[in-house]
């Protein structure tokens, strides 16, 4: 089923698929809108810092968002309390921002942000270093940034998303790193979730076929250890099952005739 949780990476569901296929006037306002989203998450990004807190990072976020003329897009959103999802170390997503979430050297911060901008939705994530991280901790976000750019490659127009997800899996899972599967990447524009749903697995040539104004998030939600997760009593806060590292890399892809375009980016 379709999660009614925000933020939340959708869920397989076997309802039929409604995909809206963007113009180009849209497309440059979806644009505009990953631009602001974009230099929020790389302003976020400089904050990670031993000693900083993540309701600090939110709060420059926000401040950053609003004063573009944008809208936090997870703010309230099904109830989600900030304008941010700060996940450290083994929370994989939607980790809540907080006074007492204190970060420490060696820690892995992922942070997603959402910017609507003139009705539409710019949507990313990226892992950082908190000071210097261990040799692990810095492998798995390599693999699992690398692993976006494979399933951002896949996104050409004729394929079909199981291609996108089909090309995540195998990067990870050769480097012995496992594929969370209860969360999947989505489709993205005037809504912050629409279809169709984008799997970080599958199989090449299976799913819905891409076509020119699709526009998706790609986002590989990675762990360290096994692929289960599991959500706190929060009703947000996700984290793997075993304890150990996951790390989160997105951005939101437009599908064009010329291939994949990326929409977050900061200039």
């Amino acid at each position: 089923m379709w999660p009614t949780r925000p933020a939340s990476r959708w869920k397989r569901s076997r309802r039929k698929t409604m995909i809206v296929l963007k113009t180009s006037r849209e497309l440059s306002a979806m644009r505009a809108a990953g631009r602001i989203s974009s230099r929020a998450l790389r302003l976020a990004g400089e904050a990670v810092e031993p000693g900083v807190s993540t309701w600090e990072i939110d709060r420059m976020v926000r401040r950053y968002i609003e004063e573009q003329g944008a809208v936090p897009t997870f703010l309230g959103y099904g109830g989600f309390p900030a304008s941010s999802c700060i996940s450290v170390n083994n929370v994989v997503i939607h980790g809540i921002p907080g006074k007492k979430i204190i970060l420490k050297q060696g820690d892995i911060v992922s942070i997603d942000i959402g910017a609507t901008f003139e009705g539409f939705v710019g949507d990313n994530a990226w892992t950082f270093p908190c000071g210097d991280v261990s040799e692990e901790a810095q492998s798995l976000m390599n693999a699992t940034r690398e692993a976006l750019f494979e399933g951002i490659a896949a996104a050409k127009a004729g394929n079909r998303i199981g291609d996108i997800g089909s090309a995540v899996q195998r990067y990870v899972e050769a480097r012995g790193y496992s594929v969370v599967r209860s969360f999947v990447g989505h489709g993205v524009g005037a809504k912050m979730h629409e279809d169709p749903a984008v799997p970080n697995y599958g199989t090449p040539g299976r799913g819905v076929r891409l076509l020119p104004g699709m526009t998706i998030a790609i986002e590989p939600m990675i762990n360290e250890g096994v692929k289960e997760v599991q959500t706190l009593k929060d009703g947000w806060t996700t984290v793997t099952a075993d304890g150990k590292l996951s790390a989160h890399f997105e951005h939101t892809v437009a599908v064009t005739p010329d291939g994949p375009v990326i929409l977050t980016l900061p200039d």
